[in-house]
């Protein structure tokens, strides 16, 4: 810059303006690239920034899909199973009390039910956060944006169905099923008990309007959370997939 000032000072002293006005287009040119350089490599480093907190957003949130994933197969067996049981205990409504087994006993009385819990704390935090404008793929922002909805719809269906079996089912089965049924046989210290206690009343459980009602109410909404788990795990798959391609991207 020294230098640039004293031929600057000597064009002057001469007069020679057309040639100072060249030389002074000449320094605002390098002055201008000279800044560009700068903001290029400033934005190559924020770009950089950027990339690395991408990769741990995708990183975190694949962990988390591949979890759900195999929580969402897992359920997807029990749901297939809970389908094939409820409609086994249909057929034996109105069943008489001789050809009932001690199998399809308890089968009828089977309230079994285990909520399955897929996570979301990941995706939560990428929705609620600025975490979110990190993520350059607009494909993979839509599909995560819209992935919060597809969990409350499978969220909201166990809600439906432990409803029926807390609140229908088993207040239904306590009013005309012992409990003494399930006391061990030979044990001389419930003989008495089992004697004289109340006895369960499996005709007319099975007759009963609430009971049958409950049963093919948890049916169709067991068939109907199948079918969600089924759309989730195909939705969690394709975030999974994006989310790959996206990790292995340069």
């Amino acid at each position: 810059m020294v230098l640039f000032r004293k031929v600057r000072n000597k064009l002057l002293r001469l007069e020679k303006f057309k040639t100072y006005f060249i030389y002074a287009l000449g320094e605002i040119a390098l002055i201008v690239v000279g800044l560009l350089i700068a903001w290029k490599i400033n934005n190559l480093n924020e770009i950089k920034k950027n990339r690395v907190v991408e990769l741990k957003i995708y990183k975190s949130l694949s962990q988390e899909l591949d979890t759900n994933l195999i929580v969402l197969d897992s359920a997807i067996v029990d749901y297939t199973k809970s389908i094939q049981m409820l409609q086994n205990t249909i057929n034996y409504l109105g069943v008489q009390p001789k050809e009932l087994t001690q199998d399809a006993k308890k089968l009828i009385v089977n309230l079994n039910y285990e909520k399955t819990i897929v996570r979301n704390e990941a995706i939560n935090s990428i929705n609620a956060t600025n975490k979110f404008e990190f993520i350059e793929s607009d494909s993979l922002k839509y599909l995560i944006a819209a992935y919060p909805n597809e969990l409350d719809s499978f969220n909201n269906q166990q809600i439906k169905i432990e409803n029926i079996i807390t609140n229908r089912l088993k207040p239904v089965i306590e009013k005309y099923i012992s409990l003494l049924e399930i006391l061990p046989e030979n044990s001389y210290n419930y003989k008495r008990v089992k004697n004289y206690g109340n006895q369960s009343n499996y005709p007319e459980l099975l007759v009963s309007r609430e009971y049958q009602n409950g049963v093919i109410d948890r049916l169709l909404r067991t068939k109907d959370q199948l079918s969600i788990a089924k759309n989730l795990r195909f939705k969690t798959e394709t975030i999974a997939t994006k989310l790959n391609q996206e990790l292995h991207r340069p």
